[in-house]
């Protein structure tokens, strides 16, 4: 089965082509502003391959209802949202089209080929601009009625009502850190990690580590799965997964719940697990 895939994202659009075994021909392209621009993008894309392909597979951000074809919830890209998006690009690619979650395509990934192959019950935390999440129950995603199942970066960690996407996402922490220290330079994630021995630095490093051990304690003591990944850039960082996984059990050992013995491990996939995940959910959908 040979597919064009694409894993649209706030500020950037990746393409590949699914030989049946692997992914090919990745690149990417920056996010049209609109909706015409964006489905001008995807046709020209298309037509670069000399491949037949026997459908689309897609990966996007919001509240993707995979039985209707409609994406809701709100994202970066607003345009995408609340029409029969699904049936308007099949019409226009004349192929048969899946749509998923960007987090719950990582999920897929993992759970198809991945570091959640392994076992039944696991949950996802994603984090980039925000935390996204997904819940893989007997190895099958929960997206639950509301289509809210593993949206874990709206849960609510303090008496100001901040999220976990607010305190814990290191793209918003590099930006409050670039207020804070006022030197007029807008530092990134990268620059905040690696400045961990500046009180400042440390002070934001800080946060985030209490911040996603809260929420990954939330999550475990919530569902109780055998494995809770994590994913996004910041987790190939070394010692990331070390840290969280000792913080994690103090809280665990002081709420008394130290008998929650999950795995904390990072996803298998990185930049691929969007695309790898869109694909999976093709096939899902096929069998069906």
């Amino acid at each position: 089965m040979n597919l064009f895939v694409i894993d649209i994202g706030g500020s950037t659009i990746k393409y590949a082509e699914w030989n049946g075994e692997t992914l090919e021909g990745k690149r990417s392209l920056p996010t049209p502003k609109t909706w015409e621009g964006m489905k001008q993008q995807f046709v020209s894309e298309l037509k670069k391959s000399t491949w037949k392909f026997s459908g689309v597979a897609i990966s996007s951000p919001g509240s993707v209802d995979t039985k209707t074809g409609i994406i809701y919830g709100l994202s970066a890209i607003e345009y995408i949202h609340r029409f029969e998006i699904r049936k308007e690009l099949e019409a226009l690619f004349g192929l048969r089209v899946s749509i998923q979650n960007d987090a719950n395509c990582a999920a897929l990934a993992e759970v198809w080929k991945g570091n959640a192959a392994e076992v039944s019950n696991s949950a996802f935390l994603i984090i980039g601009s925000g935390v996204g999440g997904a819940i893989v129950l007997d190895k099958k995603l929960f997206p639950g009625p509301h289509l809210f199942g593993g949206e874990f970066g709206f849960m609510i960690l303090n008496e100001k009502q901040q999220t976990l996407s607010e305190l814990a996402s290191p793209v918003t922490l590099a930006r409050n850190y670039s207020l804070e220290k006022g030197t007029g330079e807008s530092y990134d994630a990268v620059h905040l990690f690696d400045a961990v021995q500046e009180d400042l630095a440390q002070k934001y490093v800080n946060q985030f580590y209490r911040a996603l051990a809260i929420g990954a304690f939330n999550v475990l003591v919530s569902i109780d799965v055998e494995r809770l990944l994590i994913g996004g850039g910041i987790s190939r960082r070394p010692g990331v997964i070390e840290r969280l996984r000792k913080e994690v059990k103090e809280l665990l050992n002081t709420k008394k719940a130290q008998d929650l013995t999950a795995e904390i491990m990072t996803c298998k996939y990185f930049n691929e697990a969007n695309l790898i995940g869109a694909v999976y959910q093709f096939m899902l959908e096929s069998t069906k």
